[in-house]
C-alpha cells in the first residue's frame, strides 16, 4: 500500500518502510506521519523474515532498482527483520526496535543493534520516537541532494526550535512566570 498523499501518490517511493507484522503498524505510524508531514514519497510492506523470507529475498534485492534511498524496517521480538533486510541490499537500512511485552523492547533493541560486522543496520530508539526519528534519519539523507525535502526538513526544524523558543517556562518551573 502507498502512502495517501498527495506527493506520494504522483511520485516514485523513495523510502521503503517494512515491518514485521500489522501489529508492528502502531509504532511505525510515526515514522510514516513524519514521512508524509515532510512530503518524502513510501510505501509500506508487511513482510516476516520469519514467515514470508522469500519475499523479504526478493523485496531486499530490488530495493536499489526501485530507487529507494534507505529501508525503513521495524521489527520486534527476536527483530531479525531488518537485519536480514540488510542482507539481502546495499540500501541502507534503518531499523526500528518494536516494544515487545515480554522484554520492553530491550530484545528487539539487541537483535537489530548487534549486528554482524559486514551487514549494518542503523538502530533507533525503541518504539514510536524510533520509527519518528528513523523518518527524519531517511529525510536527512535525501536532504543531501534533494533540494525540497532540504528545505521541507530545514523548516521542521526551524518550527521545532521555534516551539520550545515560545514557551520556555512551564508551569512548576522556578522561573515560571517572570519576564
Amino acid at each position: 500500500m502507498r502512502a495517501v498523499n498527495d506527493l506520494a501518490v504522483q511520485a516514485a517511493p523513495r523510502v521503503g518502510v517494512v515491518m514485521g507484522s500489522r501489529s508492528d503498524f502502531e509504532t511505525m505510524r510515526g515514522a510514516l506521519d513524519a514521512l508524509r508531514d515532510l512530503s518524502v514519497p513510501y510505501e509500506v510492506r508487511v513482510l516476516s523474515a520469519h514467515r514470508t523470507p522469500d519475499l523479504l529475498s526478493t523485496y531486499g534485492a530490488r530495493a536499489e532498482r526501485l530507487g529507494f534511498t534507505c529501508l525503513i524496517a521495524g521489527a520486534g521480538g527476536a527483530a531479525h527483520l531488518p537485519g536480514m533486510l540488510a542482507a539481502f541490499t546495499r540500501v541502507p537500512v534503518l531499523g526500528v526496535p518494536v516494544q515487545s511485552r515480554a522484554l520492553s523492547g530491550q530484545d528487539s533493541l539487541l537483535s537489530i543493534v548487534q549486528m554482524p560486522a559486514g551487514v549494518p543496520v542503523a538502530t533507533f530508539a525503541i518504539g514510536a520516537a524510533g520509527a519518528k526519528n528513523a523518518a527524519l534519519f531517511a529525510a536527512a539523507m535525501l536532504a543531501t541532494t534533494d533540494d525540497q525535502v532540504r528545505a521541507r526538513l530545514d523548516a521542521f526544524r526551524t518550527a521545532q526550535t521555534q516551539a520550545v523558543l515560545n514557551d520556555p517556562f512551564f508551569d512548576g518551573h522556578p522561573q515560571a512566570g517572570e519576564a
